[in-house]
């Protein structure tokens, strides 16, 4: 592919699912303590794979959320990416995906311009491990106004048109696009890379950008959230289950069972 290429890779900083999930006072999930979300690692290895059969190609890490989410950025770093921007703005708390879209569009427009690349690509994981609805790819896709390729579980360039493999159903499908586009990759893309010591201290010299609202032209009241948590609660305690010890009559109880629950 002549010219240069930056692929821009969303990655996020998710509760760790070893811990236990809370949801806080201002009905928001508790992020005290994060990692960089597993399903954002293939994305990003798709990228370097990319990055390492093409010349003059960038691979910049760019995440959203609260201070603790450049936790996200360093392990792109060490993974292999060469910068990362962490877009970081209190308006952003809690923002849903209308407002995660918009923000991150015009986050992706800057990046993009800035770097001065000839081309550009932005990869996304298929959902992330908190919110898990899989529409931030189209959305931010319609925003920049480019095509998007969601669930690739492959993922080729050629010339100036990326080729990915997806399954539909039980259909296997290969669809392309020209650059640039919007790709969201399954977690059966690839195996990521792991980072090694010496990867872990190049990390530390790469270069990371914070940027607000105000560097992007955008105010609180054009990212505002369209949906919001009026109440949280916990989960009810889960009760021990209806034991039928068999008389002979087993089956009955069962079937009374399934009927009372509606599932007969």
């Amino acid at each position: 592919m002549p010219g240069s290429l930056h692929i821009i890779t969303l990655v996020k900083w998710v509760p760790d699912s070893q811990l236990e999930r809370s949801i806080g006072a201002d009905r928001r999930l508790d992020r005290s303590e994060g990692i960089l979300g597993e399903l954002d690692e293939y994305p990003l290895e798709a990228a370097l794979q990319i990055a390492e059969n093409y010349e003059n190609t960038r691979v910049t890490a760019l995440t959203m959320g609260p201070a603790g989410a450049s936790t996200a950025v360093k392990k792109a770093l060490q993974i292999g990416a060469d910068d990362g921007v962490h877009l970081h703005d209190e308006a952003l708390a809690g923002a849903d995906v209308y407002a995660t879209s918009a923000a991150l569009a015009a986050a992706v427009n800057q990046v993009r311009t800035s770097g001065g690349s000839e081309h550009y690509l932005v990869l996304t994981g298929m959902a992330s491990e908190d919110g898990e609805s899989g529409a931030v790819p189209a959305q931010l896709a319609a925003r920049l106004g480019v095509p998007v390729l969601t669930q690739a579980r492959g993922v080729v360039l050629q010339d100036d048109q990326l080729q990915v493999e997806r399954l539909s159903g039980e259909t296997l499908q290969t669809v392309a696009a020209p650059l640039p586009v919007v790709v969201s990759v399954t977690d059966q893309a690839n195996e990521p890379r792991y980072p090694n010591f010496r990867a872990m201290m190049k990390a530390k010299k790469k270069p990371v950008a914070v940027l607000g609202l105000a560097e992007l032209g955008l105010t609180g009241h054009g990212v505002e959230s369209k949906v919001s948590v009026v109440a949280a609660e916990p989960r009810a305690e889960r009760t021990a289950g209806r034991l039928i010890h068999d008389d002979g009559t087993a089956g009955r109880q069962i079937a009374d069972f399934l009927a009372e629950e509606g599932l007969l």
